[in-house]
């Protein structure tokens, strides 16, 4: 049996050493090494969206890949791909590391130097484990066995653009098309979702914060089911407790959401916190809303430029969403475009927030009338992610009704390439 291994190593000597024991292993079809965590998680995704089968058996992980922290890397990569089989190459041999890896999901640990005895147990060891995995996957068809359910943060480029509507409305959105969906509130000082949706919670996604492995179950008592059918995942009632929520804790958060529903929708307010850019590095799609407005324009382009210097996200990766636009505004998407460099949506959003005052006010959000300009330029923006599902006996590539509202909606994005719409992922 051919054992494919794809190595996750940053450092370029050590990924050369890596390479050349691997390709003495009998049996083996290693893969070129990916550099850093996002280039692994990536390749991953777009392997398993081809076929389960298309994925590597073994996957290593050297201790010093980036950014995402090894170990955390491999609770993602277990969490996303319970079929791979990982092993963590580092130079620390201790118990205590021993057993974070095993907490972690990994097979297996080989030290530091690598010898080819110890690296061959190893990858034999994850090997067979990973065929077991995916026989037993092959028979039971209710098992999870994609890469994940998508992730969508929605970023304001400042406070008051719209960025927590959006969210909202793109939840509502792949709620009524027919998927699982939930709504997480990472605005960790300042969220507004329960107040959006008339909420009233006890817990709320710090009491996620502190827990090292998220089972169902924890994940079940912390969220909060609306009754529109989202799962709610709020920011405390006292904004000082988001300092609690650490980028490792989001990380887990994130990965638990994206294995239990198929859309999970974050609210990433304007404020930059460790939590929040971990969730848009992490996310399949990162919006960033603005108003055609110097301040706020200038606002994303600030935003755009951090996320590069901090290797969160490229400008080239993100989706800039113009709100409250209308004809006679001087700023238009172009000049939006060439400003950030980012990929501009194909929908804006007109400027009538009297269509939103009455829901606003009321706190009744999920009841915003489905003939509202403002909702249906959202639910099209819903579409064009790859949020919704088709209306039954409509045109893939059309708007459509879903459940007797009138967003207009698009096709389902294909994971690693187009939306059926046209935009890029």
């Amino acid at each position: 049996m051919t054992t494919r291994i794809l190595p996750a190593v940053g450092d370029p000597d050590a990924a050369r050493s890596v390479t050349t024991l691997l390709s003495q292993l009998p049996d083996a079809e290693p893969a070129a090494p990916v550099g850093d965590s996002t280039q692994l998680i990536d390749t991953l995704a777009r392997l398993a969206g081809e076929a389960i089968e298309e994925l590597p058996e073994v996957v290593l992980v050297h201790e010093r890949i980036g950014p995402v922290p090894a170990l955390e890397l491999i609770r993602e990569v277990s969490l996303r791909f319970p079929a791979v089989g990982v092993v963590l190459i580092t130079a620390d041999a201790s118990p205590g590391l021993f057993a974070a890896s095993m907490d972690a999901g990994a097979r297996g640990l080989a030290t530091l130097p690598l010898s080819y005895e110890e690296l061959a147990n190893r990858v034999q060891a994850a090997a067979l484990w990973s065929t077991g995995v995916r026989r037993h996957l092959g028979t039971g068809g209710d098992v999870f066995t994609g890469p994940g359910g998508t992730v969508v943060t929605v970023t304001g480029a400042k406070g008051g653009v719209g960025a927590t509507v959006t969210a909202v409305q793109l939840a509502l959105a792949a709620q009524a098309s027919g998927y699982t969906a939930a709504l997480v509130d990472l605005d960790l000082q300042t969220g507004d979702i329960a107040a959006y949706l008339d909420v009233q919670f006890r817990r709320s996604v710090v009491d996620l914060a502190a827990i090292t492995d998220i089972s169902p179950r924890v994940l079940s008592d912390a969220v909060f089911s609306h009754d529109t059918g989202l799962a709610l995942l709020l920011a405390p009632g006292e904004g000082e407790r988001g300092e609690e929520v650490s980028d490792r804790a989001a990380r887990q958060i994130v990965s638990a959401l994206r294995s239990r529903y198929e859309v999970v929708v974050i609210d990433c307010g304007s404020q930059m916190n460790g939590a929040n850019a971990a969730a848009i590095e992490m996310a399949d799609t990162a919006v960033l809303v603005t108003t055609p407005d110097v301040v706020a324009v200038r606002g994303a382009k600030r935003i755009v430029r951090m996320w590069d210097r901090l290797q969160i996200r490229k400008a080239e990766e993100t989706v800039t969403l113009v709100n409250r636009l209308n004809r006679n505004t001087e700023i238009q998407p172009p000049l939006i475009q060439r400003i950030t460099g980012t990929r501009m949506s194909g929908t804006a959003v007109p400027a009538n927030f009297k269509e939103l005052q009455g829901v606003v006010d009321s706190g009744r959000m999920h009841e915003l009338d489905p003939r509202s300009t403002v909702k249906q330029a959202l639910w099209a923006l819903a579409g064009e992610l790859g949020l919704v599902k088709p209306a039954q006996g409509a045109e893939p590539r059309g708007g459509g009704m879903l459940r007797g509202d009138r967003g207009s909606i698009g096709g389902r994005k294909r994971r690693g390439g187009t939306t059926s719409g046209g935009g890029r992922k």
